[in-house]
């Protein structure tokens, strides 16, 4: 599977942290590396034990125990951003243990985040106007894996919608752009990814990829095919030596125009 890469782009910003009442944050590349953990681990999972109310986040969910929970945390950025982040320390699409069989589906509890994306927007979503990513750890400003959860942007689901028939179960480059890159793409057929480990798909799919997840970024997007529901599973890699740094982030719409 070769995989091209894309120009990054850096968001900067103010890291915003007041307390227990805050529930959102975005961080600057100076910031700390670690304020995700720090916020899920210090006061969403402590306020969950001891209260039932893991303020700052939405929710946590560690009913399988801490080392296989997964916190929600809204964004700062976006109308109706969220974050999927575990309540273990996991550096990010690098690491290892995400692709131990007996890893947390972490997939999963971002796409059942999308009920609190509905909740902000006061409207249902259809799937096709959702897309989750995790970016490469070349484009991220945290090192706490976190999977963004947010609207896909109009036009990648129009062209996604005008090409749902040219995507297979086997990973192959599409014959288009988006956002002036071409990703390799693979359909998954799930309602949820339930039963889906879309890391273990990407890195059993290429072998360099197993070996370089680091400069990975790869993308959920909700699809209807003919025989029901399912995924696009959009997949990048980095060439820094060509100033690219594989931020699939840059599918998603953060203002969710794609509701209006």
């Amino acid at each position: 599977m070769a995989r091209p890469v894309f120009r990054r782009r850096l968001a900067l910003a103010a890291l915003l942290f007041a307390g227990v009442a805050v529930a959102t944050i975005v961080v600057t590349r100076a910031a700390d590396r670690l304020a995700l953990w720090r916020i899920v681990h210090e006061k969403c999972v402590p306020d969950e034990k001891t209260n039932g109310s893991p303020a700052p986040c939405e929710s946590v969910d560690i009913s399988s125990g801490e080392d296989n929970g997964v916190a929600i945390l809204k964004d700062i950025v976006g109308v109706a951003q969220f974050l999927a982040i575990p309540t273990r320390r996991i550096t990010g699409i690098e690491a290892s243990e995400i692709l131990d069989p007996s890893a947390p589906n972490y997939w999963r509890a971002a796409w059942a985040a999308r009920g609190a994306m509905e909740t902000r927007l006061g409207k249902p979503l259809p799937r096709e106007a959702v897309g989750l990513a995790i970016n490469s750890s070349r484009a991220r400003s945290q090192d706490q894996l976190h999977i963004h959860i947010d609207c896909l942007s109009p036009d990648i689901r129009a062209t996604l919608g005008a090409h749902l028939g040219e995507i297979s179960t086997d990973w192959r480059a599409l014959a288009f752009d988006l956002k002036g890159r071409r990703y390799d793409a693979r359909r998954v057929d799930s309602a949820d990814l339930a039963d889906v480990a879309p890391f273990r798909l990407l890195a059993d799919g290429d072998p360099s990829a197993s070996g370089a997840m680091a400069d990975e970024t790869l993308v959920a997007i909700g699809a209807t095919f003919e025989t029901g529901p399912g995924f696009i599973l959009l997949a990048d890699r980095a060439d820094p030596n060509a100033g690219v740094f594989a931020h699939g982030e840059d599918l998603l719409d953060h203002s969710c125009a794609i509701v209006k």
